[in-house]
């Protein structure tokens, strides 16, 4: 098997699932450990600013490339392998609500007394199809951000009525219920991307990773961590 590495991940919230859903095996055929680190947005520019030690960031594609910008990451290392679906959440023992048209998903809006979603991936979803309904300004005054927890977590604790994120981020959430993904046109997937850090002093093992989740065998483990190979 030749020298392990321990490879440190730098991960946004929508990715980590997947990623432990990959680990396990992905260190039974190499050798290699993976220390997948949850982070925001401030925090993963705070880690990039002072040049932290890292092998791997996984993002979604639009902030890759900022990041790919500032040039932090190994030119041409950055690949495409995740996504995830987008959807609603209430609380559990809640009436569901209808969103199985975007006209009903409009309805169920309106009549929120609050949503929560993300300021990341699935919140520029979230507010692209609030956008295509035509309700941004309805919407405003009953809206909150949550950054780095899963916005179910607001809904479990009474906080808001619906929220609105990744399914792999929501289900999860203990006293809630994941009702279904944006209806129609309204719904897209966040796409995430993995790349080598510029600062990386394990780059083969980091390329071993690309090649391990961007094969055929990863996708039944991201389906696992409730993702899809992309």
């Amino acid at each position: 098997m030749g020298r392990t590495a321990e490879l440190i991940v730098r991960a946004s919230m929508g990715a980590v699932s997947g990623l432990n859903a990959i680990a396990p095996a992905f260190t039974r055929i190499t050798g290699h450990k993976l220390i997948v680190c949850q982070e925001t947005r401030a925090e993963l520019e705070q880690r990039l600013i002072s040049n932290a030690p890292a092998d791997l960031i996984v993002q979604t594609t639009a902030v890759m490339d900022s990041v790919i910008g500032q040039g932090k990451v190994v030119e041409g290392s950055s690949t495409i392998f995740a996504r995830a679906a987008v959807g609603l959440s209430v609380k559990a023992g809640a009436p569901r609500p209808d969103i199985s048209t975007p006209e009903a998903f409009k309805r169920t809006l309106l009549n929120a007394r609050s949503i929560c979603y993300s300021l990341g991936g699935s919140g520029i979803v979230a507010a692209q199809a609030i956008e295509k309904l035509g309700i941004t300004e309805q919407m405003k005054s009953r809206t909150v951000h949550c950054d780095g927890s899963p916005a179910a977590g607001y809904v479990a604790r009474g906080d808001v009525e619906l929220a609105i994120q990744q399914l792999n981020v929501s289900m999860p959430v203990a006293g809630t219920k994941y009702v279904g993904n944006l209806p129609g046109d309204l719904h897209e997937y966040v796409v995430f991307a993995i790349a080598i850090m510029a600062v990386s002093k394990e780059q083969e093992a980091a390329r071993a990773l690309i090649k391990f989740v961007t094969a055929p065998e990863a996708a039944p483990l991201l389906h696992k961590g409730m993702m899809e190979a992309a």
